[in-house]
């Protein structure tokens, strides 16, 4: 088992091509002996973005605070503190903060794709 608190998870910056003041943190991962997930934080600053990609597996997203959007090819949904988001395998998109505060949002992956 394992129990932590988001205040101690090291915070670094995402070095990508496209990535705009967005800051990922992993408190659970297949390093902690999780069997299936990885579970990252990742904080995008005021107008910052991640950059416009495509992975084989799918994130499973939630936001906990903030607000932005969800970019896919042809298509941007409004996203703010509370919802839900699933992005597919091999589906192109970003996410953009378009508030005020900072868009923080959990992002589980296949412990593998981490």
């Amino acid at each position: 088992m394992k129990i932590t608190s988001l205040d101690e998870v090291e915070k670094t910056r995402l070095q990508m091509e496209g990535a705009v003041d967005v800051w990922k943190q992993i408190p659970i991962s297949k390093d902690d002996g999780s069997p299936t997930f990885s579970v990252r934080v990742f904080t995008i600053g005021q107008n910052g973005c991640t950059p416009f990609h495509a992975h084989p597996f799918e994130h499973l997203n939630y936001v906990i605070e903030g607000r932005g959007v969800l970019v896919t090819e042809g298509k941007e949904e409004e996203i703010e503190k509370g919802h839900f988001a699933l992005v597919l395998p091999d589906e192109k998109h970003r996410y953009k903060n378009t508030g005020e505060k900072p868009l923080i949002l959990i992002c589980a992956v296949p412990k593998e794709h981490e």
